[in-house]
């Protein structure tokens, strides 16, 4: 009996656990789409007074309201647990929409990152109150902002400007709620590696095709 047991550990137990994360691999590689096409951000500017752009670049979109001091706590949540591990990647921004006037607290809140890490991926970008409230409209979202033009969820947008989360009736998420660090650390964390695999692997995939084309 125990000459079976020895066999099923050695030889049978490998190949059950390799087709079960082999499926679990297949199933979540993609990340599946909340709002198609979502707005661009407008002719509106960046503390360094530059236009910022959703097109292109993985996106972690927040929205700071007129409370950016008082909630700098989330965004340290977030600058601590997903920013600092990836902000090196090139394609990647964090883009914090708030309302015009609270530029000063938005530099404030740089000041204290850049003192901790490298905040060249971290944009603050100023609009009017109604430009506010009509963009986030354009996201489509069950959640609403506070009267502050605030929220503590962040979201994710792919380089098609995609809103990416979980869609399924059983396990819906829109955005991630950066005052739960163990949101951040779970389940966002599990999300935005799934958008970093999907598009580095199609990058090797054209790399490949690249190479067989020369």
């Amino acid at each position: 009996m125990k000459k079976y047991i020895v066999l099923f550990v050695l030889f049978v137990l490998p190949i059950v656990a390799y087709l079960f994360f082999a499926s679990g691999v297949n199933n979540f590689t993609t990340l599946p789409t909340v709002t198609e096409k979502i707005p661009d951000l407008g002719q509106w500017k960046s503390l360094s007074g530059d236009r910022v752009s959703l097109e292109g670049k993985i996106t972690v979109l927040g929205f700071g309201g007129h409370d950016l001091i008082e909630n700098r706590g989330n965004l340290f949540n977030l600058n601590q647990k997903i920013y600092q591990r990836y902000h090196k990647f090139n394609d990647l921004q964090f883009v914090i929409l708030s309302p015009i006037g609270t530029e000063k607290d938005a530099a404030y809140i740089i000041g204290q990152f850049a003192t901790i890490t490298d905040v060249s991926r971290w944009q603050f970008v100023f609009a009017e109150p109604a430009e506010i409230a009509k963009f986030y409209e354009g996201l489509k979202l069950k959640s609403t902002l506070k009267p502050d033009l605030g929220t503590s969820n962040v979201y994710l947008v792919d380089k098609a400007r995609n809103l990416r989360g979980r869609n399924d009736a059983s396990d819906y998420k829109e955005g991630y709620n950066t005052f739960h660090v163990s949101e951040i650390s779970n389940e966002m964390l599990d999300d935005f590696k799934i958008i970093l695999y999907e598009y580095r692997a199609a990058l090797k995939k054209n790399n490949n095709a690249s190479k067989r084309q020369i």
